[in-house]
């Protein structure tokens, strides 16, 4: 069994590694502080032609597998940018792999090449202020009409809705009580994020200012049944196709953001000098940030063991999920870890690691809790009754 990356995998690494390599310290720290988005980055992404890594080739894509993104992604977290930079071009890895499998021709032909080029961007609505995780109990309902479709309701959590041109928005075509099945009667649609039509009104957060998230309103939104995605009434189904990459995605991006906050945590390990000796010459010092990176080690091949087994189209359900939760709980603990190691100057602005213990949350709450990963878990591999 091979489990050393390819030459063209490492290449992978370098050639993202130098685009990221333009954009420092001071850039992320701007960026968080003035909640700016981060286009430049973006720009210069969609210039290397990164964002379309696993999208078709037909596409201009470079028809990859979810295992080169993740390196991919493990990348841009470690660079220093930790999920600033990870959650500014995330969705184009994962958010619209729906219309690559579900999409007619014309509607892939028309909705991917901006996305891959970078000359549009995509915000994802499916949660929502009275669901949360209960996706089956969605309110924003598709009223049927002669020329498609008319759509009110709220989403939460809505990322880069300042910045999107458009939306992926799952709602209710048919009432719940009306479905032989809770998972049955929502609808997938990818149409132009109105303005006219929707209010976007940004949630002020703990950490990733750079990258907006948002709660939207939507006021009688017309979508013409062009951009529908598939049949109506399988949307539940067509969103399952992106849940495992993005999972794996999110788990691998918090261990990029564990091992450049060690890597800052050990620098000054070795450089400041107590009692007239590196503190890093101390064990309280040592042990904390060997174990730290022993759990970033396992953490990574389960979510390349997960991206693997995905590629080769096996079942990866409780491997996904594993490996967003090893990589959540890895990359807080390290982060954590980074800022005692600093100790006072770790609640410094100056030193970076608060800014990366702040991010570092995200991982564990979203795109799925730890405890209804651990239920997944539990129900699946145990064959145990479900528990909500």
């Amino acid at each position: 069994m091979d489990i050393l990356l390819s030459p063209e995998q490492r290449a992978i690494e370098e050639g993202v590694a130098k685009v990221c390599a333009a954009f420092g310290d001071d850039y992320w720290s701007g960026c968080d502080q003035a909640a700016r988005f981060p286009d430049e980055f973006y720009r210069a992404m969609a210039q290397g032609g990164w964002l379309g890594i696993a999208m078709p080739q037909a596409y201009g894509g470079a028809g990859l597998g979810v295992t080169e993104a993740a390196l991919m992604m493990h990348t841009v977290a470690k660079s220093g940018g930790g999920f600033s930079a990870a959650s500014a071009i995330h969705i184009n890895l994962f958010g619209l792999y729906p219309i690559v499998v579900h999409g007619s021709a014309e509607q892939k032909q028309r909705w991917l090449p901006p996305i891959i080029a970078g000359k549009e961007k995509a915000a994802f609505g499916v949660t929502e202020p009275n669901a949360g995780l209960d996706t089956t109990s969605i309110e924003t309902f598709a009223r049927r009409t002669n020329d498609g479709y008319v759509i009110r309701g709220r989403k939460i959590w809505t990322t880069t809705a300042q910045e999107a041109d458009r939306i992926l928005l799952l709602a209710r075509t048919t009432p719940k009580a009306e479905c032989s099945k809770p998972t049955d009667g929502m609808t997938l649609f990818y149409t132009a994020l109105d303005r006219k039509k929707i209010e976007v009104r940004r949630i002020p957060k703990m950490g990733r200012a750079a990258v907006d998230s948002n709660t939207v309103f939507i006021d009688d939104l017309a979508v013409p049944d062009s951009d529908r995605v598939g049949e109506e009434g399988k949307g539940f189904r067509y969103l399952l196709d992106g849940l495992n990459p993005e999972r794996i995605l999110v788990g691998i991006e918090a261990v990029g953001l564990g091992r450049n906050a060690l890597e800052r945590a050990g620098q000054y390990a070795r450089e400041r000098r107590v009692f007239g000796r590196a503190i890093g010459q101390n064990q309280g010092i040592q042990h904390p940030l060997a174990e730290r990176w022993a759990y970033l080690e396992s953490a990574y091949w389960m979510c390349l063991r997960a991206a693997a087994l995905y590629d080769a189209k096996q079942p990866c359900g409780a491997e996904a999920n594993a490996a967003k939760f090893l990589g959540a709980r890895a990359g807080f603990e390290a982060a954590t870890t980074a800022v005692l190691t600093h100790g006072g100057m770790g609640y410094a602005k100056e030193y970076h690691v608060e800014r990366l213990f702040r991010e570092s949350l995200f991982a564990r709450i979203a795109p799925v809790t730890e405890q209804l990963i651990l239920s997944y878990i539990g129900e699946n591999i145990f064959d145990l009754p479900k528990s909500y």
